[in-house]
């Protein structure tokens, strides 16, 4: 294996010199979008950062470094204090988002996450998804960044509604290219063929965007799906430790300034793109979303929150989540819905004017009239489970129900953010029906099984993933 993918690597950085911006006219997928209905929805730009912690914004409360584009961007549009991620890991979150349902419904959302990909892990052939729907309804749509539903052909977004896919695979790779030799993965795809790349890779990911976005014709669909704050923790610049990081298991490198200058640098980039989308003239009729695929991990800030990646303790969960269509969602505005990454496909179809598959129900919500201020922020009742340390919740209202580590709590968020005092023996009759109705949702979703792959909450340091 190792062979083959420097054979790869030394052809790739042999036929370097042909640049991005030369290669995209051959952009796939333009006859299947001149065949769809013609769309009048606005355009759509999805922005997922990797890892980002609930505070590691300066506008949710981060105090050692300021995020000045991001900042705009929230008091540019409504910034949402309750904003959830469907799990504590990558891609068992990303399935969520793409089918707008729980991810175990189906057998690859039981991986948590994704590490060794097989050639069964992927979405079902045919299911709908986000892009796939909005494709249908005459929207051009690409996936730039991160994937992690799987490696094989098959199962690549060129088969679930991206017309176009720049990134990579798996669930994190290099900052910078790297020597043939190395063990870490450092390979991008363009629609599924390797393609060489140079510079910093969260720079080269804004690139792309901005070059696709000024490509093609209006309505699109964009998932900039960032690879940062993931691990490795390279700063920009820093190659030298982008060669040190030689084993893919081997966490014990980064540090806070690190990890400061890699969240600033997407912070910048952010800014880049949505610049572009402004010289463009397409600001007023363009949503941007912006949120994370899971809580932070190890450098993340999480306050008021306990937890990191890999938990269902708040700061697992709990992700910061930004949207801005101005003439539609109130400037300078802050809410307080729940609202989780399940929800995003009935919210923006229902913002394209686009009708969702009758055969594959969302379980989530379409929460456009709340965002537009036409609705009230409401309660909701939400259900996560991982495999590792048996871990259950459920939020109901504002009350939380958690199992971890073998215990049971019953905990009250809006007066104990930090899920340290225990109220289920206060609340009995709460903490029964909220555990039971555990049951009963459950009972509803796959089964793991002893072959799935789980996030090892006793292992965060040392679990690549």
């Amino acid at each position: 294996m190792k062979g083959t993918i420097a054979t790869r690597r030394e052809l790739l950085r042999g036929v370097g010199a042909l640049s991005l911006a030369a290669t995209l006219p051959a952009i796939s997928g333009c006859q299947d979008v001149l065949s769809a209905p013609i769309a009048t929805g606005p355009n759509i730009l999805f922005i997922l950062a990797d890892d980002l912690g609930c505070a590691d914004l300066s506008c949710y409360g981060r105090r050692d470094y300021v995020t000045p584009y991001l900042d705009t961007l929230a008091s540019q549009g409504v910034r949402l204090t309750q904003g959830y991620a469907n799990s504590c890991v990558c891609s068992a979150t990303r399935i969520g988002l793409i089918t707008g349902r729980y991810q175990q419904r189906l057998v690859v959302g039981l991986e948590e996450p994704i590490t060794a990909p097989k050639p069964t892990d992927m979405l079902p052939a045919g299911h709908p998804t986000l892009p796939s729907l909005l494709r249908q309804a005459g929207y051009r749509t690409a996936l730039v960044g991160k994937w992690h539903i799987g490696a094989a052909p098959a199962a690549g977004p060129n088969n679930y509604g991206y017309d176009y896919f720049f990134g990579y695979t798996g669930g994190g790779t290099s900052y910078y290219p790297l020597e043939p030799a190395s063990p870490m993965p450092d390979d991008l795809l363009r629609n599924g063929s390797p393609v060489a790349w140079n510079g910093y890779l969260t720079d080269v990911l804004a690139d792309e965007a901005v070059r696709w976005i000024g490509s093609g014709p209006r309505p699109f669909f964009l998932s900039m799906h960032f690879n940062a704050p993931h691990a490795p923790w390279t700063a920009p610049g820093d190659t030298a430790g982008a060669a040190a990081w030689t084993d893919a298991l081997d966490r014990n490198h980064g540090n806070l300034d690190a990890f400061a200058k890699i969240v600033l640098n997407l912070d910048q980039n952010v800014g880049k793109i949505l610049a572009a989308i402004d010289a463009f003239g397409l600001a007023n009729d363009t949503i941007v979303v912006f949120t994370s695929d899971n809580g932070g991990e190890r450098f993340s800030e999480t306050w008021p929150f306990t937890g990191v990646k890999g938990e269902l303790l708040e700061g697992g969960i709990r992700v910061p989540l930004i949207v801005r269509w101005p003439g539609k969602i109130a400037a300078n505005a802050t809410s307080p819905q729940v609202m989780v990454s399940m929800d995003f496909l009935p919210t923006l179809l229902a913002a394209a004017g686009v009708a969702p598959d009758p055969a594959f129900p969302s379980d989530g919500e379409n929460l456009l009239p709340v965002l537009t201020g036409a609705a009230t922020p409401h309660p909701r009742r939400l259900f996560w489970r991982h495999k590792s340390g048996d871990q259950a919740a459920v939020r109901d209202g504002d009350w939380k129900y958690l199992r971890l580590g073998g215990k049971e709590h019953l905990f009250d968020l809006s007066a104990d953010a930090r899920e340290r005092a225990d109220r289920s023996a206060d609340e009995p009759q709460r903490f029964a029906t909220l555990r039971d109705a555990y049951m009963v949702w459950n009972a509803g979703m796959l089964p793991y099984n002893p072959t799935n792959f789980t996030y090892d909450v006793t292992q965060v340091d040392a679990d690549r993933y």
